[in-house]
Order: structure tokens, then sequence, then C-alpha cells
């Protein structure tokens, strides 16, 4: 077979165009990163250092002198140690109900049921159209959940394109493994615990990573639905320190005394880490599942 003049010239380039765009490829990829990188290394650096050396950098990225004065004020606040408390509970059981309310619908809306189709049409018209802010606040208020901690929890036990998505997946399983535990006498509850669940994996630890998240980061359900500051979750104190810019009274009362209390800003940034680690340290735990997860319900064969 005789290659033309032109296909020569392209297999001649082709290793060189490919070695470059794999070297601006990656230089673009360590550029974004260190643009991301930079702020949470100042939050970092600001949170342990000292108040001259604070005030003396314009940009601070590694501090020269350990200061361990603002963690010791914020740890030794009751509010802010119950709200984190609040937070990790809410993490925990809202995931939890989210997870369960989800793939117990999932699977469901995939079985050949009375009304199906328009519970799908349900759900994809949710997708489209919400109740709005004003009659989610009625509804919580009038099933008695306001000022309790299941209001950040209850009203978003399903998020419907998480629901839609699952339902790919479980769709993508092929029926042969279902009709083969109907076979061994399995009903419809132990084929979705012993064999769905099991061989879901990937789609569960994205969606708990993606409702966890939810959780731990929101912070507009507690200034809805809590009058009660001692049911605050940690971004609402957070919050409140930043915007307020006066942490010494955002976070009550501090059980040590300090004869020099840490500044406001080095307060503030201690804060922010503490309130930011505990979700970054969950993420490589999922990490392996996440990357199988994210392509979930795009391919169905």
């Amino acid at each position: 077979m005789k290659i033309s003049r032109g296909e020569r010239r392209l297999t001649i380039r082709s290793p060189f165009l490919s070695a470059a765009f794999d070297i601006v490829n990656s230089l673009m990829l360590v550029l974004i990163g260190t643009v991301m990188v930079i702020p949470f290394l100042y939050i970092f650096a600001v949170s342990f250092s000292s108040l001259h050396e604070y005030m003396s950098s314009d940009l601070l990225l590694w501090p020269n002198e350990w200061v361990l004065d603002s963690y010791r004020y914020i740890f030794a606040s009751k509010s802010f140690i119950r709200s984190l408390g609040v937070t990790i509970f809410i993490t925990i059981i809202g995931t939890l109900v989210n997870l369960a309310f989800t793939s117990a619908m999932a699977y469901g809306l995939t079985r050949k049921l009375p009304g199906q189709s328009f519970m799908l049409f349900l759900v994809l018209f949710t997708v489209l159209f919400s109740a709005g802010m004003i009659p989610t606040y009625m509804i919580v208020k009038e099933t008695g959940l306001l000022n309790s901690l299941w209001a950040l929890i209850i009203p978003s036990a399903i998020a419907p394109f998480n629901l839609i998505v699952m339902r790919q997946f479980f769709l993508g399983i092929p029926e042969e493994l279902n009709e083969a535990a109907y076979i061994d006498g399995a009903n419809e509850l132990t084929t979705f615990f012993k064999v769905i669940l099991p061989l879901s994996k990937p789609a569960l630890a994205t969606f708990c990573l993606f409702y966890a998240v939810g959780h731990w980061n929101n912070y507009f359900a507690g200034i809805l639905y809590l009058n009660d500051p001692t049911l605050w979750p940690i971004q609402v104190i957070l919050r409140q320190i930043v915007l307020l810019n006066d942490p010494m009274n955002s976070l009550g009362s501090v059980t040590m005394m300090m004869e020099n209390p840490p500044p406001p800003e080095t307060i503030q940034m201690a804060a922010t880490l503490v309130a930011t680690l505990p979700i970054l340290i969950v993420y490589p735990f999922l990490q392996k599942h996440f990357a199988k997860g994210v392509m979930i319900g795009s391919v169905k064969g």
C-alpha cells in the first residue's frame, strides 16, 4: 500500500505534536493547580502565624514562627465544638438518609410497577421546577421540623438528578442477575440488598461524596430553619466569624482565658481550615470508587 506525501508528513510530525500537546497540557494543569492551592496555603500559613508576621507580610504562604494560639482559642470555645459536632451529625445521618432513600426509589423505578411512568414524570418535573424558598419554608414549618436538625436532612432526602442517574446505573445491571436471584428464591428486597447494592459500590461512593459535601457545606438551610444558636452547624458559625469580622463574639464564651488573645484574622483562618479539612480528608478514601462513579449512566449497554 502506497503512503502519500501528506500522510507521511503527518506520521513524521505526529510524535512531535503529541509531545508538545502533553507539555502544554501539563503546564496548564500545573498552573491551574497552583492557582487553586495558593489560597489554601495562605489560609494555612496565616492560621499558624503570629500577629507581627501577619502584619509584616503582604502574601504569607509559609510561617517562619509557628503559633498555635488561634487553634487553642477556637477549640476552647464551646459553641465552636458544639457546631462541629452538629455538622458531623448532620453529615453522617443526612448522607445515610440520602443514600437509603435515593437508592430505594431508584431501584423501585426500574421495576414494572403501576404508575411507574407517572412517578418518573414527577421526578423529572422537580428537576426543572422547584417549589421555591417560601413554600419549602412553609412545609418545614407545618410539619414541625422548624428549629430542628431534621429540617436540614428530611427536605433534601432525595436529589432528583442523583435519583435519575442512579436509576440509569441500576438499569445497566444485567437483568439476568435479578432472574438468577429470583430462581434461587430471593424476593425484591433480598435482591436489592444482596445483588444490586453490592454491585453499585462505585455509584454509592460517588453519591456519598456528593451528599456529604453538600451537607457539610450547607449553611443557608441552617440560617433559614434554625433559630436556636446551639443548633447551628459549623458553616453558620464560620459565616458569623467571617462576615461580622468579630470572632470573639461569634464564638461566644471561651473557657480558656488568654492574656494576649490571637488577632481576629488568624482566628478566622484557623476556623476556616478546621471547617474545610475534614471533608478533604474523606475524599482520598473514596477516590478509587469516584473515578468509576463519575461515568455513571453515561453509557448503557
